[in-house]
C-alpha cells in the first residue's frame, strides 16, 4: 500500500468516458477536499459513435441532478424502448429485445413460464402483446409512466439515443462548473515512482507538468497509462466475438416518423446499426475482417443507407476483450482504455457508468490497497463476462448458415458458462441469472426465444392454475398492456413537445 492521502485526481482523455468521470467525481467528491484535472488534446479525435444507451443511464443522470427534458434537448436525443434484431435467427425474420418485463410474475414464478404453458395449449405465440415497450415500439409511441397510474397497468422502461459528442460537451460544462480544470495538450511523457511504479507526473507537448495522486485513464484503445505505461495486459475474446472492425457514418434524417428504438440488422460478415436521433441517423457496420475487407464493408454500408451521408465513413479497428487489470497501482481505466465489447446491446456507456459506481464504492482515502483494487477488478470482470456471454448468444444461437461468417459462429466452441446457461434454459425455461448480473431473465427470454431457442419445459408452478384462470389472467394482462400503449402519444409528438419545453 502506498502512503499519503489521495487529493489530486488526474483524468487522461476527454470524450464521453473522460467527461462522465469528471462530472461524476466533481459532483460526489466536491471541490473542497479534492482537485480534479482533465487533460485532453483537440488534436486527438474521439471514437464518438456510441449513441445508444440502456436504462441504467437514468441513475447516472439522477446522481448529477440532470433534468431529463433538458438532457433530451441538449443531446439531440430520442427515446429507446429496446432493440429490433432483424435477420439474426434467419434472413427475413426479426424480433424485439425490450427493456421492460413481460406480463406479470405470478405465485413467485416468472411470467415467461405461464406464457410457455399458455402457448403449449394453443395461446398466441406473439409475446409482444404482453410487453408494453415492444407494442409501443411497433406503433411508434412513447409516454412516461404517469404519476398516480393504476397499479395494474405496466410501467414503461426506456433509455435514450443521443449524440455522444453533444453529451460529452454538456458534461464538460457541468464538470467545469463544479470545479474541474481542463488542460489542453498531448501527453508526451509519463513519470513513475522508481520503487513502486506508481504514476506520479505527466508532461504535455505544451510543457505543462501535471502531478497527481490518482489517475483515471480515458485515453481510448491505446490505454496510455494502463497499458503503455503499466503493462496491465489484455484478455483477448476474439475467439468468441470475432468482429474486429466497424465503419460508421451519420446520415440526414429521412422523412417520416422517428423510431423509438435501435435496429441491429445481421449482415453477411457482422451486423449493421441504425440509430435515429432528432436531426440525423447514426449508421455503422460491425464486421469481421477475416470475411470481408474494409473497402467492401464500407461499400456495403453506403449502399444500404436510407439518407444522404453527412461525412465520409470512418473505420475503427478493435479487439474484443478487456484489460487484465482495469485498476492497477494508482491508475484506473474507463471506457475503451479498459476494454471493448461491440455495441450490439449498447453497453459501452453503461460500462463507464458501472466502473464509476464501483470506484465510488471503493474510493481510496489514503493510499492504495491491493485488496481493494483486486476486488474492483473482480467486480468489473464479472460485468464484462455477463455481457460477453449475452453477446455470444446472439451469434451462436441462430439458424443462419448462409455465409462463412455465420457458419463459423454456429460451430464455435462457446464458453462453459454460456453452455451451462443454454442447457438450463433448454431443459427448464430458466435463464439462471445471478443477482448481480445486468441482463435479467426478460432479456435472455427475449433474445433466446427471438432466435428460435425454445425450452422443452417450464416451471411446475405454472401448471397449478386451472386453464380457465390462466386464460383470464392472460387476458387481463393483455388488456392492461393495450390500455397503457393506447394512452401514449406518438414518439415524434413527445419529442416535439419536449423540444418546445412543454411538460409531457
Amino acid at each position: 500500500m502506498a502512503s499519503g492521502y489521495v487529493k489530486r485526481i488526474v483524468i487522461v482523455g476527454g470524450g464521453t468516458a473522460g467527461w462522465m468521470a469528471a462530472a461524476c467525481l466533481s459532483k460526489i467528491l466536491g471541490r473542497d477536499l479534492y482537485e480534479i484535472v482533465l487533460v485532453e488534446s483537440d488534436e486527438i479525435g474521439t471514437v464518438g459513435v456510441g449513441e445508444a444507451t440502456i436504462p441504467q443511464i437514468h441513475f447516472f443522470n439522477k446522481v448529477l441532478d440532470i433534468n431529463e427534458d433538458a438532457f433530451i434537448r441538449e443531446t439531440n436525443a430520442t427515446i429507446k424502448l429496446g432493440i429490433r434484431f432483424a435477420d439474426w435467427k434467419t434472413s427475413g425474420e426479426s424480433y424485439f429485445h425490450p427493456f421492460g418485463s413481460f406480463g406479470l410474475d405470478m405465485d413467485g414464478v416468472l411470467f415467461s413460464h405461464f406464457w410457455l404453458r399458455w402457448v403449449a395449449s394453443g395461446g398466441d405465440r406473439d409475446s409482444a402483446i404482453f410487453n408494453v415497450e415492444t407494442l409501443a415500439a411497433r406503433e411508434g409511441r412513447f409516454g412516461r409512466t404517469p404519476a398516480g397510474q393504476r397499479p395494474d397497468l405496466p410501467k414503461v422502461t426506456y433509455a435514450f439515443q443521443f449524440d455522444a459528442s453533444l453529451y460529452a460537451a454538456w458534461l464538460r460544462r457541468y464538470a467545469e462548473d463544479h470545479g474541474v480544470r481542463r488542460i489542453e495538450g498531448r501527453i508526451i511523457r509519463v513519470e513513475q515512482h522508481p520503487e513502486s511504479g506508481f504514476v506520479t507526473r505527466l508532461t504535455t507537448d505544451r510543457d505543462d507538468s501535471i502531478e497527481g495522486d490518482f489517475f483515471i485513464d480515458c485515453s481510448g484503445f491505446r490505454g496510455l497509462l494502463i497499458e503503455q505505461t503499466l503493462k496491465a495486459g489484455y484478455e483477448d475474446w476474439s475467439q468468441w466475438l470475432p468482429c474486429d472492425r466497424a465503419v460508421a457514418v451519420p446520415t440526414e434524417k429521412p422523412d417520416g416518423p422517428i423510431d423509438p428504438y435501435t435496429t441491429a440488422t445481421a449482415r453477411e460478415a457482422g451486423w449493421q446499426w441504425h440509430i435515429p436521433l432528432q436531426s440525423r441517423t447514426g449508421n455503422g457496420y460491425v464486421f469481421c475482417s477475416e470475411f470481408i475487407s474494409e473497402d467492401e464493408a464500407t461499400s456495403k454500408l453506403l449502399s444500404r443507407l436510407d439518407g444522404k451521408p453527412l461525412r465520409d465513413p470512418k473505420v475503427l479497428r478493435f479487439t474484443a476483450g478487456h484489460r487484465k487489470r482495469m485498476w492497477h497501482k494508482n491508475v484506473l481505466a474507463l471506457g475503451l482504455a479498459s476494454g471493448f465489447l461491440e455495441p450490439l446491446e449498447s453497453t459501452s456507456i453503461h460500462l463507464v457508468q458501472s466502473g464509476l459506481a464501483q470506484l465510488m464504492t471503493m474510493f481510496p482515502r489514503k493510499g492504495f490497497s491491493e485488496t481493494i483494487t483486486a476486488q474492483y477488478n473482480r467486480e468489473m470482470l464479472a460485468e464484462y463476462d455477463n455481457i460477453k456471454d449475452f453477446l455470444i448468444a446472439h451469434y451462436h444461437v441462430t439458424d443462419r448458415a448462409d455465409t462463412p461468417f455465420w457458419r463459423r459462429n454456429r460451430a464455435m466452441d462457446i464458453p462453459d458458462s454460456l453452455k451451462a446457461r443454454l442447457e438450463i434454459f433448454r431443459t427448464s425455461g430458466q435463464a439462471a441469472v445471478q443477482q448481480a448480473e445486468m441482463f435479467r431473465e426478460p432479456s435472455w427470454f427475449a433474445v433466446l426465444m427471438g432466435q428460435g431457442f425454445y425450452p422443452k419445459d417450464h416451471h411446475p408452478v405454472a401448471e397449478i392454475l386451472p386453464e380457465e384462470e390462466l386464460s383470464r389472467r392472460m387476458a387481463h394482462i393483455r388488456r392492461a398492456v393495450r390500455q397503457r400503449v393506447d394512452g401514449m402519444p406518438r414518439h415524434d409528438e413527445f419529442i416535439a413537445a419536449v423540444a418546445r419545453a412543454k411538460p409531457v
